[in-house]
């Protein structure tokens, strides 16, 4: 008996080990994102300490009415939006049209896009460059938003970033150092390696499971290994 004893927790000892060895940087990931995600303030990690916490709106007169504007289709969308101290309209979320002149605007110029960006951006922010991209990875900081795109990068330590969309003009997001840190993070802690928020993914379940196994085995081991126990069990009997 104790022979088979001995065999038992040496197999578990062994298996404990390789699965603790193969697990262990996983186990580093998830306690390094944990502490990470519990010492940051989200709303920082979005970027609001960078825009201005009541954009001034702008009013408008002499606008046309929509109803007066030759479409190739029914309105079943509008908004009225600023771009460059003009108002248009975002007809059907798919074209812009110049609310005081009923022309259709095709897509925003450099310069509007710098403009919609300082009407959310602190002013004390300098622009350092701007550039347009038509394409954004699953990796790419912009994923799963509009493109084409202009990027507004700001002179600042924390390569700051604002994104706003060519088509309708509005401003989308920013991004900076920190959010970047919390995507990278984030994406160890769920292990979705392609869109970061899946919580389903094959292998989050197979290393989520190998860590309950690990556990287990380390109590069943401590169970087995105890000499306290094992008396307690000696003087029942």
């Amino acid at each position: 008996m104790l022979m088979v004893k001995r065999k038992t927790a040496k197999k578990i000892r062994k298996a404990h080990r390789y699965l603790g060895l193969f697990l262990g940087i996983q186990f580093l990931m998830w306690t390094i994102s944990g502490i990470y995600f519990s010492w940051t303030d989200i709303d920082e990690i979005h970027g609001d300490h960078f825009r201005k916490e009541n954009p001034v709106t702008m009013t408008f007169n002499n606008l046309v009415s929509p109803a007066s504007i030759s479409n190739p289709k029914e309105i079943a969308s509008l908004e009225l939006r600023e771009i460059g101290a003009k108002p248009y309209y975002w007809i059907n979320e798919s074209y812009l049209i110049d609310a005081q002149t009923g022309v259709v605007k095709n897509e925003i110029t450099r310069e509007e896009a710098v403009y919609i960006a300082g009407t959310q951006m602190l002013p004390s922010l300098k622009v350092n460059s701007i550039e347009r991209i038509e394409e954004a990875g699953s990796h790419h900081e912009y994923r799963e938003k509009p493109l084409p795109a202009y990027v507004i990068s700001y002179d600042t330590p924390e390569n700051i970033k604002a994104y706003v969309s060519i088509r309708d003009g509005a401003f989308q997001t920013v991004r900076f150092r920190d959010w970047r840190w919390f995507d990278f993070l984030w994406m160890t802690h769920t292990m979705d390696y392609q869109g970061r928020d899946d919580f389903n993914t094959l292998l989050l379940r197979i290393f989520s499971l190998m860590g309950l196994i690990t556990v287990i085995s380390g109590f069943t081991l401590f169970y087995i290994s105890s000499s306290t126990i094992s008396k307690k069990i000696k003087k029942k009997k």
